[in-house]
C-alpha cells in the first residue's frame, strides 16, 4: 500500500492508499514513481487542479482505444495527475502518472514503477525524464534477470526468491502489504453470431423464460440456409431458417451459436467412441483410452484450446462423465523453424523455406531428418540447407553400407566385432530413450556415430545394418523400409518389434577414478567398474605424481568412492 501524499488544494483528506499488485516485491527499493490507469477511481479524486484538464483529456482519449491498441503501442504516452504517493519504507515522495500501457484489469490497475528493472517502465521514465535506481546487480539498465539485491537496505546480498519472501514478511510486520494470488481470468463470451457451430439447445418462450429443449431432442442439429451471412436486420445467420426457429408455436430458438472452442474442447473423448450414436461416449470406451499420454502444441494453442479443454475436463469429471480429472498428462511446446536470419519465416521478409522444393532436392527422408536433427523439440531453430546436406550425406552413407555402386547387396553374415556390437546394443539403448523423451536431435546423432564406427572398421553386419534400419525407421521411413527389405527383413520394418538391448552389452569395460592427495588432484587411473578399495589404491601408489606428494610417508586414511575418486591423507 502506497499512501497519498497529503491532499491536493481544493481537494478532501482521507484519500484510501494506491494497492499495488506486482510480482517483484523484491524490487521495492527501485521504485521512483507510481503509475495508474486511466480509468482508475481514485485518479479523479487525486487529480490537482492545475492538471485537471491535461488528465481529463488524457482519460477520454484513451477511453476511445481499444485494449489492443493499447497494448500494441510502442510509444509510451502519460500524464502526471500532481499528486505523490508516499513509499511505504522510506517515506521518498513518488509522482503519480497515469498512462494507457497499464490496464485497469492487471492487478488493482496501478502498478509501483521499477524503471531499472522494467523494460516498459524503463521506457517511460526516460521518455518523461524519471529517475532510474539499480537495485539489482548485473548488466545494462534496464537488467530484468535475476541477481543479487543493491542498495535495498534489509535486502542487500540476497537472490531474488530470498528477497521476495523478506520483503513480504516485513510488509506484512508493518501491516503495509499482503501475500496475493493473483489470477489472470476473464470472463469467456462463450456464443458467436455466425452460422458454423454448434446450436444452443434452448428456447425463449413466449412469456419470457428460457428453457433447455427436452433430452430426447438432442443434439439439436445446424439447419439448412441458403445464406451464410446475417439477416438484413444483423440478426445471426440461423435466424434466416424461420421454421427451425419458430419451436412448436411456443417460443423461438436461440439462433447464436457456440464458439470453436466447444466442439474442440472434447473432441478427443468423442474419438474414443465416434461412432457411438445413443450418447457422447461410452463411459468405459473413455476410461479405456484417455487420459492422452502426449500432447504437441506450441503457447499460443496452451491458450486458446487447451485452457478450456481443461475446463471442460474438469466440468464433465465433476458431473461424473468422464474417470479423469486432467485431460493430458504431459504437453511438449514444440519449437518454431526460424527462417537463416534467425527471424520468423514471413514473405515480406522473403525468409521462408518452400518444404516442397526442399523434398525435391534433398528427398522426403533427409527433409523429416534435418527437422528431427536442427535442435532440441521445444526451441526455436534457423533454418540451415548446408546442415540438411550434411543430413542427406548421413543417409547416402548409410545405403553405401548396404549396397555397392551397381546395387549389389553387401552386407555380411557371421560374428559382429566386438567392439561394434557393444556400440550397436548403446546405440539402440540411446535412440529409443531419446525418442521416448522426444529428444530426437541426439538420436540421429547417435545413429551417425553408428555408421561412422561402422565405416572406421570397414564391417557390414547385416544384424547390425537391419537393427539400424529399424532404428531409422520412426525418422526416415522410406529409405528404412528400402534397407529391411534388401536385407531380407520380413513384413514392414515400421511393423517389426523394436529392438531392445542387452544390458551386458552397454557396461563400460573400464571407468576413469580421479586421484588426489590430500584434497589436491595427481591424476587419474583407470580400473573396472567394480574394482574395489585395494585394487585402486595399488593403481593409484603407482603414479609417479601420487609416490611425490606422499614422499616417503604412508596415507594415514584413504576415502574411496568407487568409480568416481579416491583420496590418499597422509601428515
Amino acid at each position: 500500500q502506497f499512501a497519498v501524499a497529503g491532499p491536493p488544494s481544493g481537494h478532501p483528506p482521507g484519500h484510501p492508499p494506491l494497492e499495488v499488485f506486482t510480482t517483484r516485491p523484491d524490487t521495492l527499493f527501485g521504485v521512483t514513481f507510481m503509475v495508474l490507469a486511466p480509468e482508475h477511481p481514485l485518479v479523479a479524486a487525486i487529480t490537482t487542479p492545475s492538471q485537471k484538464k491535461p488528465v481529463t483529456d488524457y482519460v477520454r482519449r484513451t477511453l476511445a482505444k481499444s485494449e489492443v491498441d493499447r497494448k500494441a503501442a510502442l510509444d509510451k504516452t502519460g500524464v502526471f495527475t500532481g499528486a505523490h504517493a508516499l513509499h511505504p519504507l522510506t517515506g521518498a515522495q513518488l509522482p503519480i502518472w497515469i498512462s494507457d500501457y497499464v490496464l485497469m484489469d492487471y492487478g488493482s490497475g496501478a502498478i509501483m514503477a521499477v524503471p531499472g528493472h522494467d523494460d516498459r517502465d524503463f521506457t517511460f521514465a526516460t521518455q518523461f525524464s524519471l529517475p532510474i535506481v539499480r537495485v539489482v546487480e548485473g548488466g545494462d539498465l534496464p537488467f530484468t534477470n535475476d541477481g543479487k539485491l543493491v542498495a535495498s537496505e534489509f535486502l542487500n546480498g540476497l537472490g531474488k526468491s530470498e528477497a521476495i519472501s523478506r520483503m513480504i514478511q516485513e510488509l506484512e510486520r508493518r501491516g503495509l502489504g499482503a501475500r496475493h494470488v493473483q489470477y489472470k481470468l476473464r470472463d469467456w463470451l462463450f456464443s458467436r453470431q455466425r452460422y458454423w457451430g454448434e446450436p444452443f439447445p434452448m428456447v425463449h418462450m413466449s412469456d419470457g423464460s428460457l428453457k433447455a429443449v427436452p433430452l430426447d431432442e438432442l443434439p439439436v442439429t445446424l439447419p439448412p440456409v441458403a445464406d451464410y451471412e446475417p439477416s438484413e436486420k444483423g440478426e445471426p445467420p440461423l435466424a434466416r431458417a424461420v421454421d427451425w426457429v419458430n419451436y412448436k408455436n411456443m417460443g423461438w430458438r436461440e439462433t447464436d451459436t457456440m464458439p470453436g472452442s466447444a466442439g474442440s474442447s472434447w473432441y478427443f473423448l468423442r474419438y474414443t467412441d465416434s461412432h457411438n450414436e445413443s450418447e457422447p461416449f461410452a463411459f468405459s470406451a473413455q476410461k479405456y483410452w484417455l487420459p492422452v499420454d502426449l500432447y504437441v502444441g506450441g503457447p499460443e494453442h496452451t491458450v486458446g484450446h487447451l485452457l478450456y479443454a481443461r475446463f471442460w475436463q474438469k466440468v464433465l469429471f465433476d458431473a461424473g462423465l468422464v474417470s479423469h480429472d486432467e485431460p493430458f498428462q504431459k504437453l511438449i511446446h514444440q519449437g518454431m523453424v526460424l527462417g537463416s536470419d534467425g527471424e520468423k519465416m514471413s514473405k515480406s521478409r522473403g525468409n521462408t523455406v518452400d518444404p516442397d522444393e526442399v523434398r525435391e532436392q534433398q528427398g522426403a527422408d533427409a527433409l523429416r531428418l534435418y527437422l528431427c536433427f536442427m535442435g532440441p523439440t521445444d526451441k526455436d531453430k534457423p533454418w540451415a540447407t548446408k546442415n540438411i546436406e550434411g543430413v542427406r550425406r548421413f543417409l547416402e552413407r548409410f545405403w553405401r553400407l548396404v549396397v555397392d555402386d551397381s546395387g549389389k547387396v553387401m552386407a555380411t553374415d557371421g560374428t559382429v566385432p566386438g567392439e561394434l556390437q557393444k556400440l550397436l546394443h548403446r546405440t539402440i539403448k540411446k535412440v529409443t530413450e531419446d525418442i521416448e523423451c522426444m529428444s530426437f536431435n541426439t538420436a540421429v546423432s547417435a545413429m551417425m556415430i553408428l555408421v561412422n564406427e561402422m565405416y572406421r572398421l570397414n564391417a557390414r553386419p547385416r544384424e547390425v545394418l537391419k537393427t539400424l534400419a529399424q532404428l531409422l525407421a520412426p525418422l526416415g521411413p522410406h529409405l528404412a523400409e528400402e534397407v529391411w527389405e534388401l536385407l531380407g527383413g520380413s513384413g514392414f520394418v515400421s511393423l517389426a518389434t523394436w529392438p531392445t538391448y542387452d544390458p551386458a552389452l552397454i557396461a563400460e569395460d573400464t571407468v576413469t577414478v580421479a586421484v588426489q592427495v590430500n584434497g589436491k588432484t595427481r591424476g587419474t587411473i583407470s580400473l573396472a567398474p567394480q574394482a574395489g578399495e585395494p585394487a585402486a589404491l595399488e593403481a593409484a601408489l603407482a603414479l609417479h605424481p601420487v609416490r611425490q606428494a606422499l614422499g616417503e610417508k604412508s596415507p594415514q586414511k584413504v576415502i574411496y568412492k568407487a568409480g568416481k575418486i579416491i583420496n590418499l591423507i597422509s601428515s
